[in-house]
């Protein structure tokens, strides 16, 4: 009986060590409105009632309507800006704040045991491709959703007061986010590690600019052989074809290098909680305690 409850603590801690480790900002500090960007612009999922939509104003410290614009999200600016589903639901919500220049995009996402599909790192990536360089973003959902609609939220908030981004930038940034929670859903391959590799392959592309779409497909082949990451020949045709829209689009990673550097360190910052810096043996360490359990447990039968 004693080795039973020993081996269901130890089981306990392993899953407190691979909990996720939630990305927060130090910059979501209330400091009132900021007179040269104006209020935060809140938008709210239409299909939430107004319960949930009092919820999430709590949740994003947005509840004084003196101090935030709000506005809904729906089906119609889905199809409107990435020519999306009219029939989709809308339900995560977002909170933008806009900062200045060198500041970057900075992606919060308060309720993460609520957005099931996409991190942090994922919505920078694709703000990033969108054109959005320098905000803080806060995401929040009252109930268990993919997370999706709260890129199309983010747009919603940047294409007003007369300022508005670009189309394609937008619908292939949509598509990047799809990518990338495809690879995680349905390629198995961890959130984290699939962040890695699309940002590690725009800074390459922004390295060595390349001119055909043999050569993107080999930046892509090279990374996926740096981080150990298999993929099937058609998820690896899906990359390709997705970057070759961004090489189409001439976006100037360039100039995004800083952000990209920024978001590697912080997928970096957050393995290295987890192994102490120590990746291989961290992982080794895994293997032997599982293998320790499992011969346990025959013992205890045996």
């Amino acid at each position: 009986m004693k080795k039973i409850v020993s081996i269901c603590i130890a089981i306990l801690f392993v899953g407190l060590a691979f909990s996720p480790v939630l990305f927060a900002s130090d910059d979501t500090q209330d400091v009132g409105i900021d007179e040269k960007y104006g209020k935060p612009k809140l938008v709210l999922g239409e299909q939430l009632s107004e319960d949930q939509r009092d919820k999430v104003r709590s949740i994003l410290n947005a509840t004084d309507s003196d101090l935030v614009d709000e506005y809904i999200v729906n089906a119609q600016d889905l199809v409107n800006f990435i020519g999306g589903d009219p029939g989709s639901n809308m339900y995560s919500s977002a909170k933008i704040t806009r900062k200045g220049e060198g500041n970057g995009v900075v992606v919060n996402i308060v309720t993460p045991e609520n957005i099931t599909q996409v991190t942090n790192e994922m919505y920078a990536n694709a703000l990033l491709t969108a054109g959005i360089e320098n905000a803080l973003i806060e995401v929040a959902s009252p109930i268990k959703v993919s997370g999706h609609s709260a890129l199309t939220g983010i747009y919603k908030a940047f294409n007003v007061d007369g300022e508005t981004l670009d189309q394609d930038r937008m619908e292939v940034a949509n598509e990047e986010l799809n990518v990338a929670t495809d690879l995680s859903e349905n390629a198995g391959i961890d959130k984290e590690k699939v962040s890695e590799l699309l940002t590690e392959i725009k800074k390459q592309i922004a390295e060595q600019n390349p001119a055909t779409k043999e050569e993107v497909e080999q930046i892509i082949n090279t990374q996926l052989e740096n981080l150990n990451i298999e993929l099937s020949p058609e998820d690896r045709a899906m990359l390709t074809n997705l970057f070759e829209k961004m090489r189409d689009l001439n976006i100037d990673f360039g100039k995004l290098t800083e952000q990209l550097d920024s978001i590697v360190n912080d997928l970096k910052g957050k393995l290295d909680e987890v192994t102490g810096g120590d990746t291989e043996g961290f992982w080794q360490g895994v293997k032997d305690f599982f293998t320790n359990i499992i011969d346990s447990i025959k013992g205890i039968f045996s």
